[in-house]
């Protein structure tokens, strides 16, 4: 298992290059843990894209989906030094050098802004910091700490697929960083993806999200009542707690589905939705 900010052993490396191979520019992929980016990683072993290091960014241990935790810490992980590629996973920290998970900004007594795109009565997401406070920044400081720079800026590459190129924007790169979409330069779909993972002997992962994300279809919520009850019954707790904070602020309730009532009785009233829809996260760097 890889630590929080150590890089997994590192195994063989053949003729990959490393970001500290004669001062050469950072090559990253920002792995999610899903299937886009694990199938980067096979990519990266079978040399067929030059990126030797994987950024998994931990939203925390409380907050990402177990099942999620497990396949890059027991499989994609020894995969990795397998072949000679780097998994580092790294999280938020404070000043202090401690962690900060999404799940302890979210029960946080001063909380005033919800960092998740909690749900208006009316369906639409709220404003949003969670990918980018506890993705993005994570993977920036990162970069930065291992010689990133404006002049020399990392590449970093995003598992985003060509029947999701809509979620490709170059325009949120970072002065530091700039951003490649490998699975867009191949002409890959998630269907291919699937396909590089089972021909390489890995197992598909499951779909990489926090487990509380309001993103999920409503089937999704019903698959996490009926198969994860310990799960929805924090997702549940969540919910009731952001809006307990809501009413002390005088504010109006908010909800982790699209339909403007509580995750139980949502889940009771509302219509199935195929599992293929589109979450909603644009940025490429979650659910991935």
């Amino acid at each position: 298992m890889a630590s929080s900010g150590k890089a997994a052993p590192s195994g063989r490396r053949g003729n990959h290059r490393t970001e500290t191979d004669r001062g050469e520019t950072l090559r990253v992929i920002s792995y999610g843990g899903g299937v886009q980016s694990t199938a980067l990683l096979v990519l990266a072993a079978q040399r067929r894209i030059d990126f030797p290091t994987f950024l998994f960014a931990n939203v925390g241990d409380d907050s990402e989906h177990p099942s999620t935790l497990a396949y890059v810490r027991e499989i994609a992980t020894g995969y990795a030094r397998e072949h000679g590629i780097d998994i580092h996973e790294i999280q938020r920290r404070r000043r202090d050098g401690s962690i900060e998970t999404l799940w302890e900004r979210l029960h946080r007594a001063q909380l005033r802004s919800i960092p998740i795109p909690i749900r208006m009565d009316n369906g639409a997401p709220g404003r949003r910091s969670c990918t980018s406070d506890f993705k993005i920044k994570v993977v920036a400081k990162w970069l930065k700490d291992h010689g990133a720079t404006a002049n020399r800026p990392a590449t970093v590459g995003i598992g985003i697929s060509l029947d999701e190129i809509h979620r490709a924007n170059k325009r949120r790169s970072d002065p530091y960083e700039q951003i490649e979409y490998p699975l867009l330069d191949l002409a890959l779909r998630r269907d291919d993806c699937v396909q590089i993972i089972t021909a390489a002997g890995l197992p598909v992962p499951p779909k990489s999200a926090c487990f509380f994300c309001p993103f999920k279809t409503v089937d999704a919520w019903r698959h996490q009542r009926r198969h994860e009850p310990v799960l929805f019954a924090k997702s549940e707790e969540l919910e009731a707690t952001l809006n307990e904070k809501r009413a002390m602020l005088g504010r109006d309730a908010a909800y982790l589905t699209r339909y403007g009532t509580s995750l139980n009785r949502a889940i009771q009233l509302a219509p199935q939705e195929s599992e293929t829809r589109d979450p909603g996260c644009d940025s490429g760097w979650c659910m991935t």
